[in-house]
């Protein structure tokens, strides 16, 4: 097996171990926030939803970042651009 791939795999999986643990470290911390803001008001103003939009916008951004839901800058569009690039770079070197 190459090596390359090999690493590339790895990395990815330890991405998406520690995104998993992000995951469920946030709903602990929701669910402890939740708990508390029941305690001290009773719901009367629920502020705990403020951590849950916090770390849903966290979450999200880490998710769009590791599953490649960028559909304008993803891998695959970096990958274009060093390949068209390349290509650039010979056609200009052949006519010198």
């Amino acid at each position: 097996m190459d090596n390359t791939k090999y690493n590339k795999a790895k990395e990815r999986v330890v991405e998406l171990k520690e995104f998993y643990g992000k995951v469920f470290s946030a709903l602990g911390t929701i669910v402890i926030v939740a708990a508390l803001n029941y305690y001290f008001n009773e719901w009367r103003y629920p502020w705990f939803l403020w951590v849950v939009f916090a770390f849903a916008i966290s979450l999200f951004l880490k998710a769009i970042k590791i599953f490649n839901f960028n559909p304008f800058f993803g891998r695959d569009w970096e990958e274009r651009k060093l390949r068209e690039f390349i290509q650039q770079e010979e056609n200009e070197q052949r006519w010198k």
